[in-house]
């Protein structure tokens, strides 16, 4: 299945791209036989010069990229033709207008009326051209998940009269949303009831589901319970927080009356999908360069201070200049982060510890760099490398995650992005002395995950930098 997504995919990028293309040649004629011609006053032959051939190869890949940025390609089999139509007619304006300041503001033009009718053309022809091959290749991929061709596996959590009428309604071909069902897994051991025995196969307890999702491959998750029903569905999204899967949710009446349900199918069921990714595409593309970006120059510019740290460190006590220890990563992927030292060696004989205010295991020289935050520098080459970001919830160790996980089953939630130099958190709350402090700081972790945006990230940045300025942290 995923290998036919790819080629869905693919497809829908090649006809993307083959449309910028047409459509550029049709208006390369346009400008010439119509726009040119209209200021010279007769007819201007179309010659088919290199810049013609090069930009025939550059718009097809300029229109790829922009759509890239703005999510098309992303999970092609979900899309709603309702959807493709206000999301392509965006990105549209908006690349027919950087290509007009770009391309096409020099033109030789009888007058600004002239300007209008090329952007409108082009807009034209490519919202139509795009348009079409990509309701075309909905209809086939709607066509195909109806015919059970092609299909999400999904697992059914709860065995109530509300899932038993919710599996019913998408069984019916008219009604289907491309699932196939594996079976389902009980909350509150409803299992005896036995509701959807006749109708899915019983899989156990929803503890069950990280070891059901890899087995069966699945990559949807419906919770046939209430969204009302907060502990039940604490106890299933804690479960499945490192799973990568949809989680969809039978809407009541408050969900419907408070607009958090959207209707993409007309026909087919409503269901709430819980999506926890806030940050669009575009923007997804742009934290990462910028991460790069920054990260390169500061490990440039700062090498110089590099040097003098790495002598202060080795002069002030015995011991490594660096100190790296493994942390907890993006998807609970372990890595090394990198530090200057500011302890003593061995100052963790006895175990992980949690570092204090007036902690004496701390050198003097690391005072000093914490006081600044210098002692986190080496880690703009874990952000370089992809480990780490510019913001996001700091990492931690594993020894602490159990303790806090105890506490706050919902830490988990901070995995699903890469953590960070910096965070909300730590601007909030500061550093944390102890596990209850670290739960404490734990929800404006979450706040930030929820609303992540480039805006906030340099929000959080621009207050960090004031922090370092000031010489608060420690």
């Amino acid at each position: 299945m995923i290998n036919k997504r790819r080629i869905h995919t693919l497809l829908i990028a090649l006809f993307d791209g083959l449309s910028g293309g047409i459509s550029w040649s049709v208006f390369f004629a346009y400008r010439k036989y119509i726009i040119e011609s209209d200021k010279f006053g007769y007819k201007i032959p179309v010659e088919l010069d290199k810049n013609f051939y090069l930009a025939l190869i550059l718009i097809p890949v300029y229109w790829v990229i922009l759509y890239f940025l703005a999510g098309h390609y992303k999970d092609v089999w979900r899309k709603s033709r309702i959807n493709e139509i206000s999301k392509t007619f965006t990105v549209t304006v908006i690349g027919v207008v950087l290509l007009f300041f770009a391309l096409l503001l020099d033109d030789e033009v009888r007058s600004y009326q002239s300007y209008y009718k090329s952007i409108l053309t082009l807009f034209v022809l490519n919202f139509g051209l795009t348009l079409f091959f990509r309701l075309i290749g909905a209809s086939i991929i709607k066509n195909l998940l109806r015919k059970k061709k092609i299909g999400f596996n999904t697992i059914v959590v709860g065995n109530n009269q509300k899932s038993l009428q919710l599996v019913q309604e998408l069984l019916n071909e008219r009604t289907t949303q491309g699932n196939i069902f594996k079976g389902f897994v009980s909350v509150n051991g409803d299992a005896d009831k036995h509701l959807l025995k006749d109708v899915l196969t019983n899989l156990g307890n929803y503890k069950l589901l990280p070891s059901l999702i890899e087995k069966y491959e699945v990559e949807e998750i419906i919770l046939g319970i209430e969204s009302s029903q907060h502990n039940d569905i604490n106890k299933v999204t804690n479960v499945l927080e490192d799973q990568q899967v949809v989680l969809k949710i039978i809407p009541d009446l408050y969900d419907m009356m408070s607009g958090q349900v959207r209707m993409n199918n007309v026909i087919g069921t409503a269901l709430i999908e819980i999506n926890h990714d806030s940050m669009p595409q575009w923007q997804k593309v742009v934290k990462r360069v910028l991460d790069v970006f920054v990260s390169a120059m500061v490990l440039l510019v700062a090498l110089p201070l590099f040097i003098l740290i790495a002598i202060a460190v080795k002069m002030g006590s015995n011991g490594p200049i660096f100190y790296q220890q493994i942390r907890i990563g993006f998807k609970g992927k372990p890595f090394h982060i990198y530090k200057f030292r500011t302890m003593i060696q061995d100052s963790e004989v006895a175990g992980p510890m949690l570092s204090s205010l007036n902690d004496s295991r701390i050198t003097p020289v690391g005072k000093w760099l914490r006081k600044y935050r210098l002692d986190e520098i080496p880690q703009f080459f874990n952000v370089l490398i992809g480990e780490m970001s510019l913001v996001g919830p700091r990492p931690e160790r594993k020894f602490f995650i159990d303790q806090i996980v105890q506490l706050a089953p919902h830490y988990k939630h901070l995995h699903r992005v890469k953590p960070g130099i910096t965070s909300w958190g730590q601007v909030k709350y500061g550093y944390a002395e102890n596990v209850e402090q670290m739960v404490e700081r734990l929800k404006f972790d979450i706040l930030y995950i929820e609303n992540r945006s480039i805006a906030i990230d340099f929000r959080i940045l621009i207050y960090t930098v004031l922090t370092v300025v000031q010489g608060k942290g420690r």
